[in-house]
């Protein structure tokens, strides 16, 4: 077998290999002998078709068994001999079977990604600031009012005035584009709306205000190119308006009363201690995930290499359906939002070159480390999972050990952030205020 190796690029091999005709002509005899013992043709006893008889019958299917099994037994020798890492699946440029020769040679193609060379990296010393993010009691004090709004009842205004930023209204709408309905907004009864949100853009609200009930107001809104819903962007919807009802929100009192729609509260300082908590963990978050962001910009930015293309593909679609799960929970699809898979592939494809960039330099900094996870290490991160999950350790456990590959994934999850620690470890780390960051940040944005 001969096997010629062209790179057309780092990550992307063209495989020509060529099989000789005694090989192929042996494979064809092999497989008319495995047929003669097998089939049964009338007029011949078992094990006695003549060949030209089987050729007559079953030659196709002799050619493409044949070729298939030459092809992925080459395919298999010519990777272990050139050690090709290769990923994904192989793009093969299949011979014709129609010009099949049973005396040869087999001539195939075939184009695979592997994964890249990376290098030693150097991940010491890389300068990071750590903005000390802290919550005030403003931010307590506006969770808590946005629980009451939540517990809000909404009635009828008591006196008679026009509808301003703020009210809840009832209303019936439609918006028509250049005189036609228009599938982004259908006419709607008594739609629920809150003036001031800005829901089908300030423009619109702007128009409610002023507007008394029973009143029917017609108005255009032109949407600029660059308008977030895309089904919008660029039109001039004409809309017509009812006005039907505005509400004004009644909120609880802060007692304990209030306390014991969330849960065991006994009082609002229990829900406010619960909030101090929730805040300090999602500030330590963000402080994890900006010092994170910075290693990685500078790693990314001192290691070069490229990336194959099955790999971002695997990485974006993760992105898709994660982001087709969110917006399925909260009732909305792509076309709703004016969008489709197509362009938030297009938009994502950046993000996913990006992570998957992260994955394979933690992957070289934990090869190059030998780093490896001990039985306490395993315990510790079975027992997070299992406050995450609000599950037993054991449940989870068992999970794991029961699915191997989640078990081997969830490995070298553990393993990377062991890795991302290493590189903090290793950081030079400068404690910096939220003012001073944001101060840091305009200088920045000035000089580019």
């Amino acid at each position: 077998m001969q096997v010629t190796v062209e790179d057309l690029s780092t990550v992307k091999k063209a495989l020509h290999i060529e099989i000789p005709g005694e090989a192929v002509a042996k494979a064809v005899d092999a497989a008319y002998q495995d047929l003669k013992k097998t089939v049964k043709i009338k007029g011949f006893r078992p094990g006695k078709t003549p060949r030209s008889v089987l050729e007559r019958i079953y030659k196709k299917d002799v050619h493409a068994d044949v070729s298939q099994k030459l092809i992925q037994d080459a395919f298999v020798d010519a990777i272990r001999k050139e050690n090709l890492n290769f990923i994904g699946t192989p793009d093969m440029d299949l011979p014709d079977l129609e010009a099949f020769d049973e005396k040869g040679p087999l001539k195939v193609g075939i184009t695979v990604e592997v994964r890249p060379e990376i290098g030693e990296i150097d991940f010491k010393g890389i300068p990071v600031k750590k903005t000390l993010h802290v919550f005030s009691e403003d931010d307590v004090d506006a969770q808590i009012q946005m629980l009451r709004r939540n517990l809000a009842k909404k009635v009828p205004i008591a006196e008679e005035r026009p509808a301003q930023s703020g009210d809840f209204i009832l209303m019936d709408y439609e918006g028509l584009v250049e005189g036609q309905p228009f599938d982004g907004t259908p006419r709607t009864e008594n739609h629920a709306y809150l003036i001031g949100r800005n829901t089908l853009s300030p423009a619109f609200d702007e128009n409610l205000e002023g507007m008394n009930i029973g009143e029917t107001r017609a108005f255009d809104v032109a949407y600029d190119d660059q308008y977030v819903n895309k089904a919008f962007a660029g039109k001039t919807i004409s809309f017509t308006v009812t006005l039907k009802a505005i509400h004004e929100e009644i909120l609880p009192e802060l007692d304990g009363d209030f306390a014991k729609n969330f849960g065991d509260f006994e009082s609002v300082e229990d829900i406010r201690e619960k909030i101090r908590d929730n805040l300090q963990q999602g500030y330590a978050k963000r402080i994890e995930q900006e010092m994170n962001e910075q290693i990685f910009s500078a790693l990314i930015e001192k290691t070069s290499f490229e990336v194959p293309d099955v790999m971002v593909n695997y990485e974006l679609e993760g992105i898709l359906e994660e982001a087709e799960r969110a917006f399925s929970a909260n009732g909305v699809t792509f076309e709703q939002l004016g969008q489709t898979r197509e362009m938030l592939a297009e938009e994502y494809r950046g993000l996913a070159e990006k992570q998957v960039r992260r994955h394979l330099i933690l992957g070289a900094i934990i090869q190059q480390e030998k780093l490896g996870l001990d039985g306490d290490e395993m315990v510790e991160g079975f027992e997070e999972l299992a406050r995450n999950f609000n599950q037993p350790v054991d449940l989870i456990k068992g999970f794991y050990e029961s699915n191997p590959e989640k078990l081997e994934f969830f490995k070298h999850t553990m393993l990377e952030k062991k890795a991302i620690q290493l590189i903090l470890d290793n950081s030079l780390i400068e404690e910096v205020s939220p003012d001073a960051a944001e101060d840091a940040e305009g200088t920045e944005d000035q000089t580019a």
